[in-house]
This record gives C-alpha cells, structure tokens and sequence, in this order.
C-alpha cells in the first residue's frame, strides 16, 4: 500500500479544522513517541516516571527501511509529545514529521548537535551520517538539547528533568571514558574496524579508530564485487582479525567477504552481531543505549585484541 497520499490526506483533515482531544486528561500520564528503541531510552531517562515513552519502531527494526503504517500514524497523533532523531534517519517518515510541526508537540533532537561536526557523503541534505549516537559526546549534546526542550514542553517536570539528565549524563562520561581506554589499546595494536554497513564513521572519528564497511550510508543501497573485492583487499592489507555483522542486516554478503579474504590466504573471523540503528530486546544486555554502546565496544574489543 502507498501510504503517503493517505498520510498527506490524513494530516489535511486536522489542519481543515479536526481537533485532536485533549488525550493526556484522559491517561495517567502523558505519552511520548520516539521514533526509534535508541531514542526512546534517551527520553525515559530524561522524564523518568512522569511519562510514558513508547518507541514507534520496536527492536530489531532498521530505521532506515521501516515504512509508516495506519497504526503510525494514529499512534503519533495522539501522543502529546513526539520525538524523533532527525538527520533522515527516519528518510521514509520525514514529510510525516514536517506536517506534524504544524499540530503536535514535537522534538527533533538532532537540532541539538552542531553542522560542522556532522560527518557528510556529499551536499544533499540526505547524505549527512545520521548515526551520531555512536558518538557518545555527539549524542550528549543531542539529549541536552532534547532535556531543555522537554523543560519547555513541561515546565513544571524542570527539577525532575535537569535531575535526571545530570545523573545519565554522568553515566555517559563514564562509558566514554571506558571507551577511549578500550580503543587506545587496539589502536595501540594497529586494529582497525570492518563492518557491513557506514554506522560507525563517527565512532572512528571520535576515537579515532579506522573504520571500514560494506555498505554506505543506508542499507538501502546493495554491495555489488567491486565493494567486496575492495574489502577483501583491505582486509589483507591489514591483516584483518575479524569482521562484524550487524544486528538489522542479513550477514551474507559478509560471509561473502569472509570467504574471499579466505581464499586469498586470509583467515577472518565473522564475528558480532553489533547492535547499530536498534538496541536488543528489553531487559537483554544490549537493551538500553549504555548496554548496547558497551555490549558493541566489548565484542569489538575482544574480537580485535590480538
């Protein structure tokens, strides 16, 4: 089905005059969407248990695939407050939250992180990284945009939130701390990282560690044999330990690669998956951002520490 004349008709209907009910009367707290499981943790750890945050896309789902339905749609227009990443991560949604700005409450968090430390494949607006959370100073900044945004919205939530936000951000500074530590010493190994899509340019660029993939930016696109051929290439030439599946993508094409280095005298391990543009299920390990961001950082660490 083609949604997006239904989502154009829908939002004509609201702005011709339909109002929404006043639907946080009617519930114990305030609902907020964020469009993806990442997103959503940020939020509940800033609101704590003043609201109730629900992720529009569950675990396991690839943003940059993922289609709005009906549910969406009716799900975002009654919440009383909507955030979403921004970046085109969401690329399918994006008209969806334009039109959304006209009648609801809404965040876009990356509005919190400065254009010159945004990673860029060209001068279209859709070719800006959208994986900032893999950056962790990149997605404080988004978050703290985000926390004086909320404030706005709930004025009365102030103390709470600004209590909130210092104590997760303290925990934030922790991880990073963790990590540079971490990648110090693969780097001090000259380790680099080889993984199946983009995701973690701003990981390489933050700490710096090279940082090589199959894919781009989008899992939309396809490797064809010139990208695996160049990988094997790359692979050799570092004496590669290990390569990394991804948690949202078929690990095939990388069995591929693996196979090919294989034949060329180079035995690589295909390790993971990493978790990149979802966490893991709730109450798993990789279920929150911090779990997810330290469960990553481990398995690349001891897949790569010779």
């Amino acid at each position: 089905m083609n949604l997006k004349p239904l989502a154009l008709f829908f939002f004509s209907i609201l702005l011709l005059g339909a109002c929404k009910p006043d639907s946080e009367t009617q519930r114990e707290k305030p609902l907020i969407v964020a469009t993806t499981s990442i997103l959503a943790d940020g939020i509940k750890n800033l609101v704590g248990e003043q609201a109730d945050v629900f992720a529009l896309m569950p675990a396991g789902v690839d943003p940059h695939l993922y289609k709005a339905s009906v549910r969406d749609l009716d799900l975002l227009t009654n919440a009383d407050l909507v955030v979403y990443h921004g970046l085109y991560l969401e690329g399918k949604m994006t008209e969806i939250f334009e039109k959304l700005t006209l009648t609801q409450s809404i965040i876009d968090v990356s509005q919190g992180v400065p254009q010159d430390q945004l990673i860029r494949s060209g001068p279209e607006a859709h070719s800006v990284d959208p994986h900032i959370w893999f950056d962790i100073n990149l997605w404080s900044k988004a978050l703290k945009h985000a926390s004086s945004e909320l404030v706005k919205w709930k004025p009365e939530w102030k103390s709470n939130i600004e209590l909130n936000s210092a104590t997760y951000f303290k925990k934030l500074e922790i991880l990073e701390q963790e990590t540079r530590t971490k990648v110090n010493e693969l780097k001090s190994k000259n380790q680099v990282l080889v993984t199946a899509h983009d995701a973690f340019a701003y990981f390489g660029k933050a700490y710096g560690l090279e940082v090589y993939s199959l894919q781009g930016l989008s899992t939309l696109s396809e490797p064809g044999l010139r990208d695996l051929t160049e990988l094997i290439q790359i692979i050799q030439e570092h004496q590669v330990k290990a390569i990394f599946a991804e948690q949202t993508i078929s690990p095939k094409a990388l069995k591929a690669v693996a196979n090919g280095a294989a034949e060329k005298k180079q035995n690589v391990q295909l390790a993971g998956p990493l978790y990149t543009d979802s966490l893991d299920a709730p109450d798993t390990p990789a279920g929150t951002y911090l779990g997810m961001f330290a469960t990553n950082l481990n398995i690349i660490y001891q897949n790569l520490l010779p």
